[in-house]
C-alpha cells in the first residue's frame, strides 16, 4: 500500500519530502519515534517527574464522558482464581454429597450432560474434602480453610448460581474476560477503560499481575486474556510483572544516555507528527500517546512496585514481603494502583487446576490467598475506598461433585460460586443456589453475562446500550443472547 497522496500545488507536500513506504513501514518508523516527545522532556529538565512528561496525545476521557447510570464503583479489581476452583472445598457446602460419597451420581442429573474429561466414565459421588462453618453475624457457610475471609464475610456477597459456557480452560478464561469464547473480542478492562477512560496519568487504565503459588501447575494465561481486540490498541491491558523490569523494556537502553536521546527528539518528534497529518490512521496518535506514557511509567512504576514503603503493619496484613511476587503482594500493588486512577485491575492467581488432590491443593491455595483478599477489603474500607471499589473474586469455571481418580475433580460449568464486595454491593448475602448435590444451578441462576451487566451497572454504564460497530454488527461485553444486571445484589 503506497502511502503517497496526489497533490495538485506547485509547493512540495510532505509526502513528496519524505519516500514513500507502506503502512508497516510507516508505522514501525513512527513509532521509532514516537518516544522522543518524553525523552525531549527527559533530556531539557535533567529529570523525570510528571511536570516534565508531555501532554498526553489521546484523551483519557472515556467516549461514554460522563457515566448514563449513577456510578457506584469507580474501578474493578478482578481476582482471577486460574485453573478452576472447586465451590465444593470453596464457598458452597453440600452436606448431602458427603452422604453419598462413593455412590453413583444419579444418572437423573448426568444422563447426556456433557463433562470434560469424564465423559463416558463411571460416575462416582465425591463429597466435600473439608468441613464447613458459619461466619459473621450474617452466619454463611463457607469451608474452614479461610477464616479470613470469613472474618469479612459481612462484606460479601457470594453467589453461588454462576454458571459459563465453556468448559476447557482457555475458550473459559476467553468467555470469562471477553464474553465471548472466540479469540479476537476485547476484553472486559479494555472495555471499561473505552467506555470510561482512566482517572491515572502516569499509569495504564487496565493492569494485569498474575502469579504462581506453591503447587507449581504453571499453565500459561495468554496476553489474549486482557486484548482490546477490535478496540483502539491503547485500552489493552498492561502486563506488570513481579521480577525483574515490571514492564518489559522499561528501562533505557544500556550506553544511551538523556542527552544522546535528547539530540534527535524535535526532529523525530515533528517528522512524526507531520507524515501522522498527512495519513491521518488514529492508530499513530495511539502509538504516541503510548510511549508518552511509556516515558512516565520509568518514573511511576519503580515507585509504585516500592513496597517497602509500606508500613510493617500494612504488609503484616496482606501477609507478604516486597519482591516476594506472591498473590498477596499483587493485592497490596492492586491497593495502590486503585489509590493512583488506575480503572481496571485485574490478578491471576494459578494453580487450581485439581484434577487430583483436590483436599491438599485447595488447602494450599487457601494458605496463599485467604489473608490477602481479607486485607484488601480491610485496607480499602480504611483508606475510605472501599465503597466505590468493585471485587470481584472468581474462576474461569467450577468443579464436578464427581470424583476424577480416586481424590480429583473435573471442569464443570453448570455451577461455581463466585463472589463480590464493595462498589454498591450487598454484604452479608448468599445468592442463588445449586442443587444438594453440587451440579446445577437451580436457584436465581446466573450467567456470566449477568455478572458483567451488574459490573457495567455498577460502574454507571448501560450494558445493552454500550457497544462497538463490529463485521456489521453491534458487539457488546454482554453479548447478544440477553443479560440481565442482578440487581438483588445490589445494595
Amino acid at each position: 500500500m503506497n502511502l503517497r497522496p496526489t497533490s495538485n500545488s506547485d509547493s512540495p507536500s510532505p509526502a513528496s519530502v519524505y519516500p514513500p513506504a507502506t503502512r508497516r513501514a510507516f508505522l514501525a518508523r513512527a513509532s521509532q519515534g514516537l518516544g522522543a516527545v518524553a525523552l525531549h522532556s527527559l533530556a531539557t529538565s535533567g529529570s523525570v517527574s510528571t511536570a516534565a512528561a508531555p501532554t498526553p496525545a489521546v484523551s483519557s476521557r472515556g467516549v461514554l464522558g460522563e457515566p448514563p447510570l449513577p456510578q457506584r464503583a469507580k474501578r474493578v479489581i478482578w481476582l482471577t482464581m486460574a485453573g478452576g476452583p472447586s465451590q465444593l472445598e470453596t464457598f458452597d457446602p453440600k452436606p448431602k454429597l458427603g452422604e453419598l460419597h462413593g455412590e453413583p451420581m444419579p444418572e437423573s442429573l448426568t444422563q447426556g450432560q456433557q463433562v470434560a474429561q469424564l465423559q463416558g466414565q463411571k460416575l462416582i459421588c465425591f463429597g466435600p474434602q473439608h468441613p464447613f462453618e458459619k461466619f459473621g453475624k450474617s452466619g454463611i457457610e463457607i469451608c474452614s480453610l479461610f477464616p479470613q475471609i470469613g472474618s469479612v464475610i459481612d462484606d460479601i456477597c457470594l453467589i453461588r448460581s454462576m454458571t459459563t459456557d465453556a468448559i476447557n480452560h482457555d475458550p473459559a478464561h476467553m468467555f470469562m474476560n471477553t464474553g465471548s469464547q472466540i479469540a479476537g473480542r476485547p476484553s472486559m478492562g479494555s472495555w471499561v477503560t473505552y467506555g470510561l477512560g482512566s482517572e491515572a496519568e502516569e499509569l495504564p487504565g487496565f493492569v494485569v499481575m498474575t502469579s504462581l503459588g506453591r503447587g507449581g501447575q504453571n499453565q500459561p494465561i495468554a496476553a489474549r486474556q486482557w486484548s482490546s481486540g477490535f478496540l483502539p490498541s491503547r485500552h489493552q491491558g498492561v502486563q506488570l510483572r513481579s521480577s525483574g523490569d515490571p514492564v518489559l523494556y522499561l528501562s533505557s537502553p544500556p550506553g544511551v544516555s538523556q542527552a544522546q536521546q535528547g539530540v534527535d527528539v524535535a526532529t523525530i518528534n515533528r517528522l512524526n507528527r507531520e507524515l501522522e497529518s498527512v495519513v491521518g490512521d488514529p492508530e499513530i496518535a495511539t502509538r504516541i500517546a503510548q510511549y508518552e506514557l511509556a516515558f512516565r511509567m520509568q518514573s511511576s512504576i519503580p515507585e509504585l512496585m516500592d513496597l517497602q514503603v509500606e508500613t510493617a503493619e500494612t504488609l503484616e496484613l496482606y501477609g507478604c514481603q516486597p519482591g516476594d511476587g506472591s498473590f498477596a503482594a499483587n493485592c497490596l500493588l492492586a491497593r495502590r494502583l486503585a489509590e493512583r486512577g488506575v480503572r481496571f485491575i485485574q490478578l491471576y492467581h494459578k494453580d487450581w487446576d485439581h484434577h487430583g488432590g483436590v483436599k491438599d491443593g485447595v488447602a494450599l491455595k487457601a494458605e496463599e490467598i485467604d489473608r490477602a483478599c481479607m486485607a484488601l477489603i480491610r485496607d480499602l474500607k480504611r483508606r475510605g475506598m472501599f465503597d466505590d471499589t468493585l471485587i470481584v473474586w472468581a474462576g474461569e469455571f467450577g468443579r464436578t461433585p464427581m470424583s476424577q481418580g480416586s481424590n480429583g475433580r473435573d471442569h464443570h460449568n453448570k455451577a461455581m460460586s463466585v463472589w463480590l464486595a464493595g462498589g454498591g454491593i450487598r454484604g452479608g448475602l448468599v445468592h442463588g443456589a445449586s442443587d444438594e448435590l453440587g451440579y446445577n444451578a437451580v436457584e436465581d441462576v446466573c450467567s456470566v453475562h449477568d455478572l458483567h451487566a451488574t459490573m457495567l451497572h455498577q460502574l454507571g454504564i448501560r450494558h445493552d446500550a454500550f457497544s462497538v460497530k463490529f463485521q456489521g454488527l453491534d458487539a457488546r461485553l454482554t453479548g447478544v443472547e440477553g443479560a440481565s444486571v442482578i440487581r438483588e445484589i445490589l445494595a
